[in-house]
């Protein structure tokens, strides 16, 4: 456990460690996994290279789960109430 002084300073508190995922996060995640599984599906799909899943539709949906769902599913925090 972390010990933590308090505002006055003067006596040390002991702070549980809470695990900064909640259940929120991890379904943001959960979606951007399942956001690289299509997109590799769609990758995989047509016989011809050159289809539009392959060369445009898979790599946007790749990109957008790669660089914007898990990043802001790692990222996000529930507000605190006031």
């Amino acid at each position: 456990m972390a010990k933590v002084k308090s505002k006055k300073g003067a006596t040390p508190v002991d702070e549980k460690f809470g695990f900064p995922l909640k259940r929120t996060n991890y379904m943001i995640i959960s979606a951007g996994v399942a956001l690289l599984i299509i997109g590799y599906i769609f990758m995989a799909i047509p016989d011809d290279p050159d289809a539009f899943l392959t060369r445009t539709l898979a790599p946007v949906i790749l990109v957008i789960s790669f660089l914007v769902v898990i990043p802001v599913g790692l990222l996000y925090r529930e507000k605190k109430k006031a």
